[in-house]
């Protein structure tokens, strides 16, 4: 799906800031500039995404953020020659050190490093990892950028966006960083193709049905170009016939599972499933059940 992009990314990781020294200067987040005296012990950041409503993520000052960044971005560089040589599962360990030296807050750059190592699994034909990897690159720009609102609650083209306070200061956060919600939008379509393309090769309903859903809000996308367009209207083509074979299929192994418990309860009595039949009343649409003792 393309050469991972070559903006930064991070993990769900933090630390709380050291104490300041007596002159209020910070002191830069390097095992080399450690102070002599003691201070209080660096932690990582645990706050799940679930608390989020309830805590906001610890967040470093500018000095130790910027060595934070350029450690990551160094990283992210090294990846980036590995997964182009082709060494995905190598390049997929350099994503994944540059998202522990990212701080957490920064979204678009932890969308980013998540996006890319949605393409290394996508190489590797990890298609659940790659599903995994893509979904969380998504879930980052959704908090940077919700999708935009229909009256209603409902999300989709044409919706009138509603922005809270909250993600106003994550936008102008993202614009001070010289990033843009056009940005955002690129991530977000290729993290979308990404996990599309891996449903699809998942099979089974619900992936499929899960690849039919993304297919279809890449194609309301004005930023497709022209290769990805003509493999979105490809697949939004042969999906349909896919998607009902893989139901008819597992509804039927659905139905044998529940036949065979139905045996295993009836055969005490001598009966068995074949002896009940389902007749469809054409008029109302409903069922009725008739009993046949001789089969």
């Amino acid at each position: 799906m393309g050469t991972p992009d070559r903006h930064m990314g991070g993990q769900l990781q933090g630390q709380i800031n050291a104490k300041l020294p007596s002159n209020n200067s910070i002191l830069p987040l390097s095992a080399a500039t450690m102070p002599s005296e003691p201070e209080p012990e660096r932690m990582r950041n645990t706050v799940k995404p679930e608390d989020d409503e309830r805590l906001e993520p610890l967040r470093f000052s500018p000095e130790e953020e910027a060595s934070l960044v350029s450690e990551s971005n160094n990283q992210k560089a090294s990846a980036n020659t590995r997964f182009t040589s082709g060494a995905y599962s190598e390049a997929i360990q350099g994503y994944e050190g540059a998202l522990s030296a990212c701080p957490n807050y920064l979204e678009y750059e932890v969308a980013v490093l998540r996006s890319n190592i949605a393409a290394c699994h996508l190489k590797l034909a990890d298609w659940k990892a790659a599903i995994a990897a893509a979904t969380e690159a998504l879930e980052a720009l959704d908090r940077l950028d919700p999708p935009a609102k229909k009256p209603g609650g409902k999300e989709g083209e044409g919706a009138v966006e509603e922005v809270d306070e909250e993600t106003a200061d994550k936008i102008e956060a993202l614009a001070k960083s010289g990033r843009t919600r056009d940005d955002v939008q690129r991530i977000r379509t290729k993290a979308l193709l990404r996990r599309a393309k891996a449903r699809l090769e998942t099979g089974g309903w619900a992936a499929l049905q899960g690849a039919d859903e993304d297919y279809k809000q890449l194609a309301s996308m004005p930023n497709l170009s022209p290769l990805d367009r003509k493999s979105v209207d490809s697949a939004l083509r042969t999906l349909p016939p896919r998607l009902a074979e893989a139901k008819q299929k597992e509804m039927g192994e659905m139905m044998d599972k529940l036949k065979q418990l139905g045996n295993g309860i009836l055969k005490p009595f001598g009966l068995s499933t074949d002896n009940f039949n389902m007749v469809k009343d054409e008029k109302t649409g409903g069922y009725s059940m008739n009993f046949n003792q001789n089969k």
